[in-house]
């Protein structure tokens, strides 16, 4: 079961005394059921937030159902773990005190190096690697020797022979360490240290008496493994159980006097007076008198080629080749073009041959389980367009594939265009879903963190000396100020002064001057008519000019220095896009609805909360439109809002430059339709036909 904030979770009881008549509410994935509905959506509410953990892996921030979706699928690759080597990692288990990461990683590195019976993998023989199996292992002293039965494809043994060590070759455990990880945990009871459930330790003879070392520290009671307590520990825990007796019976009398239903019962009227605050969950929304006017949500278009319950194996594949293009020497191609090429009967289309030959060759290069499957069957080291269809056939033979690889006989027969298309897009999502667990991958996937890491810090500096820089000058702002406040009051004082000392004197007219009202002295002279009056205005026309010209100067200086600043943050935050390979949807809605914009397509997707309907939005006037239908009240759709209006110039830029496109395309389809008319061939060079003329321009 899950983990709710990683410590166990209980089910919610049945309620009692039930009618089989009676109309309940039934949790789907739980089977809980509640005959209060507000009961029952606090529930469901509680089971999709992520704050739950796969008991398993120990994958973290998860809702109810995909945990237990986690748990299904680990415990189904735990229960095909090798059996011949439960004993020897068992033994490497039981009692270790290491943290699980460090114990994984001892084992694995003990699995590269040591042998055991039972173990299967490759030894040389006769200068070729085949497939065996170790049955004895012959040790007398100085070296050690290994029987082998050699295996065929049926994995049963036709020939035994003796081989030392350095003829053996295992380049990696038949497990990754996720499903090692897996396992540890499903076959251990506690973790401090780790202890092997009984049933196992008994099936494969491994001892349950506690080492030497750790006899100090634990102890071992009714077959369990308890840490020692000490004196003061053990007057704590009799402490706890008194306070805890009392309390129970505090709150015993308090309920005889009914004091406690009385608390409860005023604690409810205060919670039901209080008001609504929002957001709260979009389906408890209900319509108030101040809320705004919102449009009507625009239909979706669904004129997909492929079937509907096809789209989303589609848009991962595609998403996928798009982000990994040049780790898999493949030219992007757009998802019109995809999505044709997957409808199209020809087995040989170059879009397809390229993009299986590429994943496949990732897949050689990791060197895993596909790796040696075909070097047992002695392949060519090169793909090409005539024998691709033999690895993928290979590929699909590989365990775990059984739906699939009833069409390997159809794939032999050169007729890989006529499998439908649903087969079509599960073998590519097979594909990918190996790829993605391929060493290239997750380092690329781990280059792209540690630079958006790195974009992020030095956007994160820039932000601070920007900050630091606004700061100074508004120091330097109020500074000023400062000083001319000061200038101005000095002018007060002088020109006080001066009026006080001249009071009682008489001044000839010409050279009276005039006080205003800030302290400012204006000089009124009276000047004769030799032209002193337009030499005054001239030079303060001149002045108020040379003014203008500095300010002028000025907000040049200042848009320059301000244009690198702005230039240098839209470049960061670019780069820092580009690096974002992992898609992410944008949100829900009240119905959980998911929406998905992929960067290199003008369309924007929603999912059905099933998972089953798909369509989508390709006018800016449809996004308007959807973002005004939405109400901020509910906690889903008020996220969304926010996530399309931080991406609206983004997405709205994609679509109308997607609309721009198709009005292109249909109008050069209508020129190559009228000129094929009249020389009487097949308009093979239309644009809706692009998918025909792929060529791969990265191929190695």
């Amino acid at each position: 079961m899950p983990l709710y904030k990683r410590k166990p979770f209980n089910l919610a009881e049945p309620p009692q005394e039930l009618d089989p008549n009676e109309l309940v509410f039934q949790v789907r994935f739980t089977k809980e059921i509640f005959r209060d509905y507000q009961d029952y959506l606090k529930r469901l509410n509680l089971y999709r937030q992520r704050v739950w953990t796969c008991k398993v892996t120990g994958k973290t921030n998860l809702t109810y159902e995909e945990a237990l979706v986690s748990e299904r699928r680990a415990t189904e690759k735990v229960q095909q773990f090798p059996k011949e080597l439960m004993a020897p990692i068992l033994h490497l288990i039981q009692h270790s005190t290491l943290s699980l990461k460090d114990l994984v990683n001892e084992v694995y590195t003990k699995l590269q190096e040591c042998f055991f019976e039972g173990l299967e993998l490759h030894g040389r023989k006769e200068q070729s690697v085949c497939a065996c199996r170790i049955l004895k292992i012959l040790d007398d002293g100085d070296t050690t020797l290994y029987k082998v039965g050699w295996v065929d494809k049926a994995k049963k043994v036709t020939d035994t022979s003796i081989v030392k060590a350095d003829e053996l070759i295992q380049k990696k455990p038949p497990f990754s360490r996720n499903v090692l990880k897996a396992f540890i945990r499903e076959s251990t009871s506690k973790s401090a240290p780790w202890t092997v459930h009984e049933n196992l330790a008994k099936k494969y003879g491994i001892s349950t008496e506690l080492p030497e070392e750790l006899k100090d520290k634990f102890i071992v009671q009714n077959g369990k493994v308890h840490k020692k307590a000490g004196r003061s520990n053990v007057m704590d825990v009799r402490l706890n159980k008194i306070n805890k007796k009392r309390k129970e019976s505090e709150n015993e009398n308090l309920e005889a006097m009914g004091v406690i239903k009385k608390k409860l019962k005023k604690e409810e009227e205060k919670l039901e007076e209080k008001p609504v605050k929002y957001p709260i969950d979009d389906l408890l929304v209900q319509p108030a008198a101040d809320d705004p006017v919102f449009s009507d949500r625009p239909i979706l278009s669904t004129d997909f080629r492929v079937p509907m319950d096809c789209i989303g194996n589609l848009l991962m594949v595609w998403d996928f080749c798009c982000s990994f293009s040049r780790l898999l020497h493949l030219w992007p191609f757009s998802l019109e073009d995809f999505e044709n090429a997957v409808c199209h009967k020809d087995s040989d289309l170059m879009l397809i041959v390229e993009l299986h030959s590429a994943i496949i060759r990732l897949l050689i290069k990791d060197e895993s389980d596909y790796f040696m499957s075909i070097q047992s069957k002695k392949r060519k080291s090169k793909i090409t367009l005539t024998n691709w269809a033999e690895y993928l056939c290979d590929f699909l033979e590989m365990e775990g594939r059984d739906e699939l690889s009833n069409h390997v006989a159809t794939i032999k027969r050169g007729h890989y265009g006529l499998l439908d298309i649903n087969v079509k897009l599960g073998i590519l999502h097979e594909l990918v879903s190996e790829a993605l667990t391929t060493y290239a991958i997750r380092e690329k996937l781990d280059d792209c963190m540690e630079q958006q890491q790195a974009l992020a810090a030095t956007r994160r500096e820039e932000l601070r000396k920007k900050k630091e820089e606004q700061h100074l000058k508004k120091e330097e702002a109020d500074n000023k100020e400062m000083d001319q406040r000061h200038i101005l009051e000095n002018g007060k004082v002088n020109s006080h002064n001066y009026v006080s000392q001249q009071g009682t004197e008489k001044v000839p007219s010409s050279k009276k001057n005039h006080i205003s009202e800030n302290g400012e002295i204006a000089n009124n002279l009276r000047m004769d008519d030799g032209g002193g009056t337009e030499r005054v205005k001239n030079l303060s026309g001149t002045k108020d000019s040379m003014k203008g010209q500095r300010r002028g100067k000025d907000r040049d200086k200042e848009a320059r220095e301000k244009k690198p600043e702005e230039y240098k943050e839209q470049h960061l935050e670019r780069e820092i896009e580009k690096l974002s390979i992992r898609t992410s949807s944008l949100g829900k809605d009240r119905n959980y609805n998911r929406y998905w914009f992929f960067r290199h397509e003008g369309r924007l997707f929603v999912e059905s909360s099933d998972h089953k309907q798909w369509g989508y939005y390709s006018a800016k006037e449809e996004l308007d439109a959807l973002m005004g239908s939405l109400n901020p009240k509910g906690e889903r759709e008020r996220a969304l809002q926010r996530q399309l209006e931080k991406y609206y110039l983004r997405i709205s830029t994609a679509l109308q430059k997607r609309s721009k496109d198709v009005a292109q395309k249909i109008l050069l389809e209508e020129a190559v339709l009228r000129r094929s008319t009249r020389v009487r061939a097949q308009p093979r060079d239309s644009p809706a036909m692009a998918f025909l003329r792929y060529v791969n321009k990265w191929k190695n």
